[in-house]
């Protein structure tokens, strides 16, 4: 079994039919995915999908490109049936566009991560060209549990993640980068620590590019990984598939 720990297959504007989506990724083996909100709109859509699918399960948070417009119904949300949702995500800081002001998108971090502490659960981390802002802050709250999201950063930051407990998801991006240094660090990653993602409907893995990007190409993924870390995919597919379950307590 594999599991797509990251994707966006709920969102209204998501362009594939959902039961044919769902029905792609469980004859690929993908039989659990985990919807991940944006937005307070975008994770109560995670939320309601989640109930009507039961490979599915939802992640909610506001992404620090939407920090400027709040997020409270985060907390709404947790305050309701909650029996959906695995995690808080994405959440973080993006300084790469920086479509939210950055004491916003620090000020949306902070609130998230109490929330994922006060009920318990992990967090799926977007974190780009923010890392020197976001380790001082990660470090303020103890016992945090989550994934670096997307990972691409630099060995320093993988280390830095590494020592404080994350995994590390990895996406289509680790099939497709040219780049010597992206792929020397990404063979670096644990198995130990390694999930798997689409990312959908971005990203799209090798050999799919140029299509819109789904939870059944995680196979994809796990095959190219099978060659960076030189062990059998059923290796791979459990291993992975015993970190995710352990840190979103499947």
């Amino acid at each position: 079994m594999l599991i797509d720990t990251h994707c966006h297959i709920h969102e209204a504007d998501y362009p594939l039919p959902a039961v044919e989506v769902l029905a792609r990724a469980h004859a690929a083996g993908v039989d659990k995915m985990f919807c991940v909100g944006t937005s307070g709109q975008s994770s109560a859509d995670a939320v309601r999908f989640a109930a009507k699918h039961n490979e599915t399960a939802a992640i909610i948070g506001v992404h620090p490109h939407e920090a400027k417009h709040g997020w409270a119904k985060i907390g709404e949300l947790l305050q309701g049936d909650r029996s959906k949702i695995i995690g808080i995500g994405e959440i973080g800081l993006d300084y790469f566009y920086d479509y939210s002001p950055r004491h916003q998108q620090i000020e949306a971090l902070e609130q998230q991560i109490e929330l994922a502490l006060k009920y318990g659960l992990p967090i799926s981390f977007h974190v780009r060209e923010a890392f020197d802002d976001f380790w001082p802050i990660f470090d303020n709250f103890h016992a945090i549990r989550g994934v670096m999201h997307s990972f691409t950063d630099s060995s320093v930051n993988l280390e830095q993640g590494l020592k404080r407990g994350l995994c590390v998801g990895v996406n289509g991006i680790s099939t497709f980068t040219r780049d010597e240094v992206q792929q020397a660090v990404f063979a670096t990653i644990p198995l130990e620590r390694l999930l798997f993602e689409t990312d959908a409907p971005f990203l799209t893995p090798v050999p799919f590019r140029g299509k819109i990007n789904e939870p059944a190409f995680v196979r994809n993924v796990a095959e190219h990984w099978v060659g960076v870390k030189g062990v059998a995919f059923d290796e791979m597919a459990s291993a992975t598939t015993a970190n995710a379950s352990a840190l979103f307590s499947l």
